[in-house]
């Protein structure tokens, strides 16, 4: 049986992946119930198989990835190189993993002085959080880490962010609310290199992509930040709400027309069923998913494995 090859190879590697198992839980479970119906039992390949084949990764929200996929594989079973059901999900699988890419860079260090990360996307994406998750992490490798609230157009994101960093240890600059996130950075940035901190990880506001004032505000934060530390921003992520799908991509799409992005932390991905559309953001963004939010807690927060990702997504319960 095709799945039992699957789960194997799977369990081979439960215990690094036992985490994002259990995060792509409702995404597995909804791919994993039209899979176990196509592949589970012994079928014909004909254009009916490949037809619902095509509405399950849609389902999964594949969405223009899954129709690309299965166009391919229409084409190549209409000129006989696939034969069998077996060879369709082993042909499928290898399509989705060429589509994930390479594994992701891990964050970068500055030769000098401190390394500046910027975070940004919209408000209630997990943009906060994952901030706070950020540091958390860069923390457990003995790095000396400063948090930024510039954020301060939501006198909630501030306070959020000041609670996450009592939580994790971490020191935080702020100010109250309704000042210029860039004079927050500037006084960031000073701290930052006036205590000799290994990385500052900054908040900024949840920026709207039809706000052009915002988006021309993140530019300013991000001159200011040069001016003090050169260099800076090191790194500019983004933050996604994997619960969106689809949408997601939509929305980032503006934003990288509005600033360079290194890559993207993908949010609440343990929350939503529509974990398929992770395929998607590298082949349509042009960037890789770097971090997953695998949870709430602070250390929730686990580097992008592609071959992790696709063996917790395919596998079914055991």
């Amino acid at each position: 049986m095709i799945f039992k090859r699957i789960v194997q190879a799977a369990k081979d590697t439960a215990s690094g992946a036992s985490r994002l198992f259990q995060t792509l839980k409702n995404t597995r479970q909804k791919l994993a119930q039209g899979l176990g119906r196509l592949f589970g039992m012994k079928r014909d390949l004909d254009e009916a198989f490949l037809a619902e084949l095509e509405e399950v990764l849609f389902g999964a929200d594949l969405g223009m990835t899954g129709r690309e996929v299965l166009s391919e594989l229409r084409a190549e079973y209409g000129r006989r190189e696939l034969k069998t059901t077996s060879e369709v999900f082993d042909r499928l699988r290898t399509k989705l993993r060429t589509r994930l890419g390479d594994p992701p860079a891990r964050m970068v260090k500055a030769e000098q002085g401190p390394t500046v990360i910027l975070i940004v996307g919209v408000n209630g994406s997990g943009k906060t959080t994952s901030c706070a998750k950020l540091a958390s992490m860069l923390k457990r490798q003995d790095f000396k880490v400063m948090l930024a609230a510039c954020d301060t157009y939501r006198a909630a994101a501030t306070e959020q962010l000041s609670i996450w960093a009592d939580r994790i240890g971490v020191p935080i600059v702020k100010q109250k609310e309704g000042v210029d996130p860039a004079a927050v950075a500037y006084d960031a940035a000073a701290a930052a290199l006036a205590t000799g901190v290994d990385y500052l990880v900054v908040d900024t506001a949840g920026r709207l992509h039809t706000r052009e004032d915002l988006m021309a505000q993140l530019g300013k934060l991000k001159r200011i930040l040069e001016k003090k530390i050169p260099g800076a921003p090191h790194e500019s992520l983004l933050v996604l709400d994997a619960t969106t799908g689809q949408n997601a991509i939509r929305q980032a799409e503006q934003f990288t027309r509005a600033t360079p992005l290194q890559g993207v932390i993908l949010a609440k991905l343990d929350g939503t069923a529509r974990g398929g559309a992770v395929i998607s953001i590298k082949e349509r963004l042009g960037i890789p998913v770097r971090l997953v939010g695998t949870g709430e807690k602070p250390e929730d927060l686990e580097w992008f494995d592609p071959d992790r990702f696709l063996d917790a997504l395919l596998q079914t319960e055991s």
